[in-house]
């Protein structure tokens, strides 16, 4: 099943207010909303009928005996059987409705954070996402779809009101004198609910936090221990928003009993007048009962007077969190005369000076160039600004200072996803979805052939343990890959990358969980697959230079060697001081393997 993309957005416009912004959306479904209401309109027009019927029949049938009772009767369960399947129409429709405006709403979310760039997700914690694309739409769709559907319950209100003015003018005036005041709480309520929804919502949102660093970290945390000091994490989060809520309670418990019973004084009020009205031959009994029913409709629309007042203050907190996302602009977007165009492989980086979002500066005045073809290894020591260069060439980032360019065409000058498509990078630390691990490895093209992934396994040394698996290709990994070893995600990430066919590839030193032996056999695959490749090698291991044809050395964010492995260290002391750090590194790999 395709997706479907959705019918409208939120207007971009941050001086309107938050529903003016989801107004758009809203009316993107007007047809089955609007149905909705018309119907629930319906259903309260006959809802009101019923009550005059019942004043009717007491006065015509029970009290004066001039009409048969049971004809009565008879049109009120009629106009309540009609009643019962507008209703069951309407809330369908509304249903229907709300998870229409989800959809959209999530997937507006969800298209937007695809074209944040790196820098946003360096910045915002996954929890918080998480919960302004979970709680805060689901709040947002509760308003935008149930708030009009109570607005319609409560112009029960107004119908009823016409009605009592037709039978009785003075007692309608009378169950009426309450209302003025619930309106005038409402107001008050509204004010003070306001901060505290937001705080719920932002307290939400941490707890959020917490259990994703758990879930995802939950290695970490077992295998240090610390079970315990992460729960008592968990429960004082989870303690800050119970506060809120209490808060929020509190203003409720105070405000909504008070709105709830002052129609119940209406109705003492229309019993008293009423009464006496009665006694005194001015209105009939009939009245009086058909009055108690219009005041006992009022109670819920004015009940769900407090609970709109409610969900519109969660809603709008919600509403300014979600915005908060979406009016944050990437900082790397297609500029408008961006192409697309097949590459051949020629990296430069001219002049490059990067820091990234949090200020670490990675490079500064960083000149290098690698031929079409070419496969070069860059060797540094932490810091020096090795695997920024990869990320920098498939434009995760934009350089702060010079330009990087392919062909000599500047990167930002090309479509992003036609960049990326061909500037291939394997991580240290791949990636892998729930999903087989044929799926995996074609992601970047899912209609590859299991022939042509195959051939990629083989080449990324991955084939082996694969057929091995209890299902072969079709084997479901784990969450993150973790039912993997590290060596063979890195297979899996490699295969995946080589099946797109980069003219350009970046391995970011994506085979350091891998067993030398082994390793010694992909670089013997490796090598065919990168003749006539740009391959750009951030190296760790001694064993993993042998691939290049030249090697830079870099050093404070700047290329302070170039040459074959052999003439640097014959001539450039700092490259041995890097080659025996990772000579070091090596072998405390190996110890802990």
């Amino acid at each position: 099943m395709s997706r479907r993309a959705p019918k409208a957005s939120i207007h971009p416009d941050v001086r309107l207010s938050w529903l003016r912004r989801a107004l758009p959306l809203v009316l993107a479904h007007r047809a089955l909303l609007f149905t909705s209401l018309a119907l629930s309109f319906a259903g309260l027009i006959v809802q009101v009928q019923i009550p005059n019927l019942v004043r009717i029949g007491i006065d015509k049938a029970v009290s004066t005996h001039v009409d048969p009772l049971a004809k009565y009767v008879w049109w009120i369960i009629a106009l309540a059987i009609f009643q019962g399947l507008i209703n069951f129409v309407a809330r369908f429709l509304l249903l229907r409705t709300a998870y229409e405006l989800e959809y959209d709403l999530r997937n507006i979310m969800y298209t937007h954070l695809n074209r944040m760039s790196f820098g946003f997700f360096d910045r915002v914690q996954t929890g918080e996402l998480m919960s302004r694309a979970n709680s805060d739409i689901r709040s947002i769709q509760m308003y935008l779809t149930f708030g009009p559907s109570i607005i319609v319950q409560c112009t029960i209100a107004v119908v009823a009101f016409v009605l009592m003015l037709a039978i009785n003018v003075p007692l309608a005036i009378v169950a009426m004198l309450t209302m003025p005041v619930v309106g005038v709480l409402g107001v008050v309520m509204r004010k003070r609910t306001f901060p505290v929804s937001w705080l719920i919502q932002s307290r939400l949102a941490q707890v959020a936090t917490v259990v994703d660093e758990n879930i995802q970290g939950v290695r970490i945390v077992k295998s240090f221990a610390a079970e315990g000091r992460q729960l008592r994490t968990l429960a004082e989060t989870a303690d800050r928003v119970r506060w809120a809520y209490v808060q929020d309670t509190k203003i409720s418990s105070r405000w909504s009993p008070v709105m709830d019973n002052l129609p119940r004084l209406g109705l003492a009020l229309v019993l008293l007048f009423g009464g006496i009205m009665a006694i005194n031959g001015h209105t009939t009994v009939g009245t009086i009962v058909a009055f108690n029913s219009y005041v006992l409709m009022l109670q819920p629309p004015f009940r769900m007077l407090g609970m709109i007042i409610m969900m519109g203050q969660r809603a709008a907190a919600s509403a300014q969190r979600i915005y908060q996302i979406l009016d944050t602009p990437s900082d790397v977007t297609d500029r408008p005369t961006a192409s697309e165009t097949r590459l051949k492989g020629d990296l430069a980086f001219e002049g490059v000076s990067f820091a990234y979002p949090n200020g670490t500066l990675a490079l500064q005045g960083l000149d290098l160039r690698v031929r079409p073809g070419e496969t070069v290894a860059v060797v540094g020591g932490t810091g020096s600004g090795k695997s920024t260069l990869g990320r920098l060439a498939a434009r995760y980032y934009d350089v702060t200072g010079g330009r990087v360019t392919i062909d000599g065409r500047d990167v930002r000058d090309l479509k992003l996803t036609s960049l990326r498509e061909q500037v291939g990078i394997v991580p240290d630390e791949p990636f892998l979805f729930s999903v087989s691990i044929h799926d995996n490895i074609a992601y970047g093209r899912p209609d590859t052939s299991r022939a042509d992934v195959v051939r990629a396994a083989e080449s990324a040394g991955a084939d082996g343990f694969i057929r091995d698996l209890p299902n072969g290709y079709d084997t479901v990994v784990g969450e993150r890959g973790y039912t993997l070893s590290g060596g063979q995600r890195q297979r899996i990430a490699i295969a995946r990358a080589l099946v797109m066919n980069p003219p350009v590839l970046v391995l970011d030193d994506a085979t350091s969980a891998i067993d030398v032996t082994v390793e010694q056999r992909i670089h013997e695959s490796l090598r065919n697959q990168m003749r006539g490749r740009t391959t750009l090698i951030v190296a760790h291991r001694l064993s993993t230079i042998s691939l290049a044809d030249r090697v830079v050395l870099m050093e404070g964010g700047r290329v302070v060697a170039d040459g074959t492995h052999a003439s640097l260290l014959a001539t450039e002391p700092r490259y041995g001081r890097v080659l025996a750090s990772l000579e070091v590194e090596d072998e405390n790999d190996e110890v802990l393997a």
